[in-house]
């Protein structure tokens, strides 16, 4: 009860604004199953709980009938994404969302069915199918982001004033493809990722200020095995713990202290147990769909570790694979300054230089930090033909760095406020997010046939900004008609 009052007590305006935007922004939301990659991850609970198999064939058919202009049959229904040693058809899309999703899928399969049995008159099929399933998944995954928007302002406390904490918060929320991927494409993994990946953090910072509590210990094995489930890029957050362990180690060894910190290691070997036992899902799937226990040539062999191409992930202004790696003769096919994470979203400039400003105030907590960062630029470069993301908005690998982020903007704002009045730091926030909110309705609705996903281009986009309220105002209501703006209606 007494920590039921105190949950209370830091309740705060901060909190309130956060669930208030949130509830909003399921208002436009597009709560369904659509492209390639979403069908693939959503596969796995459909096929399983359904079918009690992993033969995808028959989830893909009918996602491509009911939506032949995502891609489907071009990309996951050919011949040569069947696996040779097991027959089946592959999915490179890892279990962890399916798994997340699991209480919210079978909950709305249970009520369908018990509908179905009272003759109630209920038309829609109890199937895997039909839109009751398609938006329990979707509204689940921006559920669990909202989380993540909780854990993340929970954490900044920590260092940040409420202020530069809910400012930071809304501002990576709100003018970052993360919120595009809480309302729009739900079913993708990245807000799922977002939550797994604050939640981590979350026990990471426990295990540092309690360094002898078994359970945070225990639970952060348990999300570290979580996010390679739901993204295996998202382990190299391991980095955290791993850097900390090291900086424990060596300060035990100048003190001759090694044999003394016998708990210490028991706690580390727990942590490593959990998230061993957590990746066996994934392992176990590999083996049963790809016929052996690892990604399939789809994923591994994009993969070039030089990571030709780290810089161009954040601002791609030559997109010329680094002369470092030794790649001659590459096709350079995207344009300059269209895919950067910082082009699409230049919050998060902003925000990396508040997280190394953070870092040689909060070493500590910042360095292991800020090393994650770079290890997860360094793996998004190293997708040699992929790493532009070329159809997807914005730069969305970097959707579940987002903890970093919010935790760098919020210590610059904070360090602003001591310079400038806070009324200039919350335009200037705002002034971001209409920018990104004009990226996706310019991406979502006026400037989809010209596929802006591809790339931002110059100074087209400036125009279409600039027109976007013009435009608004003469479609009045209609913008909120989701039906005349997805493809296939709803």
């Amino acid at each position: 009860m007494r920590e039921r009052f105190r949950y209370l007590r830091s309740f705060d305006a901060g909190h309130l604004l956060l669930g208030v935007l949130f509830m909003l922004s399921l208002v436009v939301a597009f709560p369904r199953v659509y492209a390639t990659d979403e069908v693939q991850y959503y596969a796995w609970l459909r096929s399983v709980w359904f079918d009690q198999d992993i033969d995808f064939a028959n989830e893909y058919t009918t996602f491509a009938q009911l939506n032949p202009n995502s891609g489907i049959e071009k990309s996951i229904l050919m011949p040569d994404r069947i696996r040779e040693k097991t027959g089946l058809y592959g999915n490179i899309a890892p279990v962890g969302s399916a798994i997340l999703w699991a209480p919210w899928f079978i909950a709305t399969d249970l009520v369908l069915r018990l509908l179905h049995a009272l003759e109630i008159g209920l038309s829609t099929p109890a199937d895997g199918f039909s839109w009751p399933y398609q938006r329990a998944i979707s509204y689940a995954s921006a559920l669990y982001g909202f989380f993540g928007l909780l854990i993340c302002y929970a954490l900044s406390r920590k260092w940040l004033t409420a202020f530069s904490a809910s400012l930071a918060t809304l501002g990576i929320w709100l003018a970052t493809p993360l919120v595009y991927y809480m309302t729009i494409q739900m079913p993708f993994a990245h807000a799922n990722g977002f939550f797994v990946t604050s939640a981590f953090i979350y026990c990471w910072i426990k295990t540092l200020d309690q360094p002898c509590a078994t359970r945070w210990w225990m639970l952060l094995g348990i999300c570290a095995g979580g996010m390679f489930l739901v993204r295996e890029q998202l382990i190299l957050f391991g980095i955290l713990p791993a850097y900390s362990v090291v900086m424990h180690v060596v300060s035990a060894l100048r003190k001759h202290e090694v044999t003394a910190d016998w708990p210490m290691m028991k706690c580390w070997l727990l942590a490593l147990l959990c998230a061993i036992i957590m990746l066996t899902p994934q392992i176990a799937a590999y083996w049963f769909v790809n016929g052996e226990p690892q990604p399939a040539g789809e994923v591994s062999g994009k993969l070039n570790l030089c990571s030709p191409h780290a810089i161009d992930t954040l601002i791609d202004f030559d997109t010329r694979p680094e002369a470092l790696c030794g790649i001659q003769n590459s096709p350079v096919s995207i344009q300059p300054f269209s895919r950067g994470a910082f082009v699409w979203s230049p919050i998060l400039m902003f925000a990396t230089v508040g997280l190394v400003a953070f870092t040689r105030r909060y070493p500590i907590y910042g360095v292991p930090l800020l090393l994650a960062f770079v290890l997860q630029v360094w793996i998004n470069g190293a997708f040699g033909t992929t790493w532009h993301l070329t159809g997807a908005f914005g730069f969305r690998r970097l959707v579940e760095c987002s903890p970093l982020f919010i935790f760098g903007l919020g210590y610059l704002i904070m360090q602003l406020e001591q310079r400038v009045q806070r009324n200039i730091l919350v335009v200037l926030v705002c002034a971001l997010i209409l920018w990104n909110m004009g990226l996706i309705v310019n991406a979502t609705v006026f400037n989809a046939d010209t596929n802006l996903r591809k790339g931002i281009t110059w100074p087209d986009i400036l125009y279409w900004q600039l027109e976007l309220p013009q435009k608004l105002w003469e479609k009045g209501t209609e913008i909120f008609d989701r039906c005349r703006y997805i493809k296939n209606s709803c």
